[in-house]
């Protein structure tokens, strides 16, 4: 007899003894008949046990099994089509390895509110572990496009002492005597590591203290970030294109099943993918009937007017310099613009990934922040590679959960997380 996964229980495996473990998903008794539909993090299966087929003790224990009660399950798989999958598991002998107490809490009808108060045990539903399956086959695509191309993973600093993005969202952190803040960014990290490794990637979270109370904002995500010596704003946005495309053909190559049981059509985009200006970006979300202004930065509801006129990823390209970080290049051609890059996903999902190329030269570093404001004291490591044999050089973070959210159409960003964080949620 082996241990098998509730996936194995097939048709084609009748007459298969086998033992499984899971947890009770649903229970229905019919007199001296019990269905137990069990779940394991590879799918559903029906277990029946018969009164008169097995020992007392284990038709008592079937009944005593509560709704997400674990249990050992040992049977003989036959086909039936009524089934989950068409087969179902004819138990011989049943153990409970934890009985579930009777007033489990979430229920068919409970809000997303008591969901997300209960997400300990909400990330138990079928339909959460499939999202989750999606996102580890993401991150895996990722690393492995990476990987192939050449670039070196690094594991930067998540306790930083000065902001990479705006100062405003930085999470102050007391660290022994001093001021500290949660990573917005490993960027300027990544432009370190390059002078010792060319072309390197990093897999890790960021922190932003934005109140933005969105679908596409909470304040903990994780970005795959890369950056590249000797790349111009064009080789980057290369990069970012090959990704996404290797990113989306191997996750749904990964995750038919998952797809299919989220009940999602995701066709995954080719190249090339299409490359507007910001001023462009502006005129159409103005003839879509948006109220925006030149110099402005998009919000959620720019993006979203913008990126439900394209049915696959886009590039925006050449914002003001007044809206974008102090470490992007201006534009040599337009000083008033600089040389970064939003990736935009279609349909309404709007901005996935950020980057550009950074400034070089010592000063017009220097220069660029006093412009800002900052403190050249607090940047003065950063400054320094810039004093050593600076080379002009790029990169970009992609987020993992806004990728993922579009890839599945998930209604809100929180869903796309094993435990989001929002301004208004920390618990559990």
């Amino acid at each position: 007899m082996e241990d098998l996964s509730l996936r194995d229980v097939k048709p084609q495996m009748e007459g298969k003894e086998l033992a499984v473990y899971g947890w009770v998903y649903a229970k229905r008794s019919h007199g001296g008949l019990i269905f137990l539909t069990l779940r394991d993090a590879t799918g559903l299966a029906q277990a029946t046990i018969h009164k008169d087929q097995v020992n007392p003790a284990v038709f008592d224990q079937a009944l005593r099994a509560t709704v997400e009660s674990s249990v050992k399950v040992t049977g003989t798989i036959h086909a039936d089509p009524r089934a989950p999958g068409g087969a179902e598991i004819r138990c011989g002998d049943l153990e409970i390895v934890g009985l579930s107490h009777e007033d489990y809490p979430l229920r068919p009808d409970s809000g997303k509110e008591f969901l997300l108060s209960k997400r300990h045990l909400h990330i138990r539903s079928p339909k959460v572990g499939a999202v989750l399956r999606v996102r580890s086959a993401l991150c895996l695509s990722a690393r492995e496009w990476m990987e192939e191309n050449g670039f070196t993973e690094v594991h930067c600093p998540l306790l930083i002492t000065a902001a990479c993005e705006g100062g405003a969202t930085l999470f102050p952190v007391k660290y022994f005597e001093r001021n500290a803040f949660l990573s917005q960014s490993v960027q300027l990290y990544q432009e370190a590591a390059i002078t010792a490794l060319q072309k390197v990637y990093s897999l890790e979270p960021s922190f932003r203290a934005e109140l933005s109370r969105t679908r596409r904002h909470i304040t903990e995500f994780w970005q795959v970030e890369a950056e590249v010596a000797n790349a111009t704003l064009s080789d980057i946005m290369e990069v970012e294109e090959s990704l996404l495309t290797h990113i989306c053909q191997k996750t749904y190559e990964r995750c038919r099943n998952e797809f299919e049981f989220l009940r999602r059509r995701f066709k995954p985009p080719e190249p090339p993918f299409p490359r507007i200006t910001y001023d462009e970006a502006v005129s159409r979300i103005k003839n879509a009937g948006v109220d925006v202004e030149w110099g402005e930065d998009f919000g959620a509801d720019e993006e979203r007017v913008l990126s439900k006129r394209f049915t696959k990823p886009f590039f925006v390209t050449r914002y003001p310099r007044k809206v974008k970080a102090f470490y992007h290049m201006p534009d040599p051609q337009d000083p008033k613009v600089v040389l970064c890059v939003d990736l935009m996903a279609p349909g309404g999902y709007g901005e996935i990934a950020g980057g550009g190329q950074r400034i070089h030269r010592y000063e017009d570093l220097l220069q660029s922040l006093e412009e800002f404001d900052l403190k050249t004291r607090d940047y003065a490591w950063y400054l320094d590679l810039r004093k050593y044999g600076a080379v002009p050089h790029s990169g970009f973070g992609m987020g993992i959960e806004r990728t993922l959210r579009w890839i599945l159409a998930l209604p809100h960003i929180r869903d796309a997380c094993l435990f989001p964080r929002t301004p208004a949620r920390v618990y559990p």
